[in-house]
């Protein structure tokens, strides 16, 4: 999984993720924005499950974060779309809405994400 952090014009960081973790940048960007606090909460969640079966979930604006003990999931609340509303033979396209990485690795990101903002202050 590879990232790339940046500030725009208005000096907030922005987050640009690899192919397939697209939507990891995106949370980023639209949830975090800065946030420290956020990320202090998934980190005490993320050490909170390990060792054990739990799952913890965090539905934002935007985005919705789950984890267990091995692997992260975000998801754009906008796919929560039933079968029902979908023509036989059809699917939508949500590469960019869902994305699935480990929990070591999505923690990386965080850790990075806030040596940028402290050496960047």
């Amino acid at each position: 999984m590879e990232y790339e952090f940046l500030r725009d014009v208005t000096g907030l960081v922005k987050v640009r993720m690899s192919m397939g973790h697209e939507v990891v940048g995106h949370w980023f960007n639209e949830e975090v924005k800065d946030n420290l606090a956020l990320l202090d909460e998934v980190e005490e969640a993320a050490n909170s499950v390990k060792g054990s079966e739990r799952q913890w979930q965090r539905t934002g604006h935007e985005y919705t974060l789950w984890l267990d003990e091995e692997e992260v999931i975000i998801r754009a609340n906008q796919l929560e779309i039933t079968g029902d509303e979908m023509e036989d033979g059809m699917n939508y396209y949500d590469e960019e809405s869902l994305s699935f990485c480990g929990v070591e690795d999505f923690m990386q990101v965080v850790n990075a994400y806030r040596e940028f903002i402290a050496q960047n202050r």
